[in-house]
């Protein structure tokens, strides 16, 4: 398969801004070890993440007509009340779920009132609440719930319908999505909870929609609480 065709892959257009936001991850835990104590270092996450953000909703924008999954027309009224209520039992379960032995690693943990000065906190907490509520879960849920689940029960995935239940899909995703999370066992139950709502309405749409709504609460929470280790 050439470059070309590769590019052109349904797999491709669905992989690429899933990687691409891991590889910035990856990268700047790289970079900032190396960088001199100081105002760039503390706030090197309000540097990145932006940056990050914009990336990845470029490559979405610039795939966005290969997405036949989030058609207008795969969501129905009917979806989204469970859809909301999803999300919010995940956000509940999520922060009463940072049990010791359900962590792995160390979360790089930023306060965004490190930054010098009300406007520059502000203008952060507003990429960081978007970035984290609107473009997190499209990107996300393309990978895991359109293309990983399906994945994994054929090659070909395009030609498995969305929403086909296998207990080998099923678990295998669940654990990938929690092994992706600081909080892996809070991952695999919103793994759980996501796939489930697949499974009950077909609709992808509806998963973007309550993962949105996670993050958005998670984001709420995060910030009237100062409890930054959740970010």
């Amino acid at each position: 398969m050439n470059k070309k065709t590769l590019s052109q892959s349904p797999a491709f257009s669905r992989v690429i801004p899933f990687a691409t936001y891991m590889l910035f991850i990856l990268a700047s835990d790289l970079v900032k070890p190396l960088i001199p104590p100081g105002v760039l270092h503390d706030n090197f996450t309000a540097v990145v993440y932006p940056v990050k953000i914009l990336a990845v909703t470029a490559l979405l924008v610039f795939y966005r007509k290969s997405y036949d999954e989030l058609r207008p027309d795969q969501l129905k009224a009917a979806h989204i009340l469970p859809a909301l209520s999803i999300g919010a039992i995940v956000f509940v379960l999520w922060i009463n779920m940072d049990w010791g032995f359900a962590t792995v690693g160390t979360p790089d943990t930023y306060d965004p009132g490190l930054l010098p000065g009300k406007a520059w906190y502000y203008a952060f907490i507003a990429v960081r609440l978007a970035g984290a509520a609107l473009v997190v879960p499209v990107f996300e849920e393309i990978f895991w719930r359109s293309f990983v689940l399906r994945y994994i029960i054929s090659q070909n995935f395009t030609a498995v319908r969305i929403g086909t239940f296998t207990w080998t899909s099923f678990i295998i995703s669940s654990l990938l999505f929690g092994s992706e999370h600081n909080l892996w066992l809070a991952g695999i139950m919103a793994g759980v909870f996501y796939n489930l709502l697949l499974y009950r309405t077909k609709s992808i749409p509806a998963c973007v929609i309550a993962h949105g709504v996670t993050n958005l609460l998670l984001g709420i929470y995060v910030i009237r609480t100062e409890s930054w280790q959740f970010w």
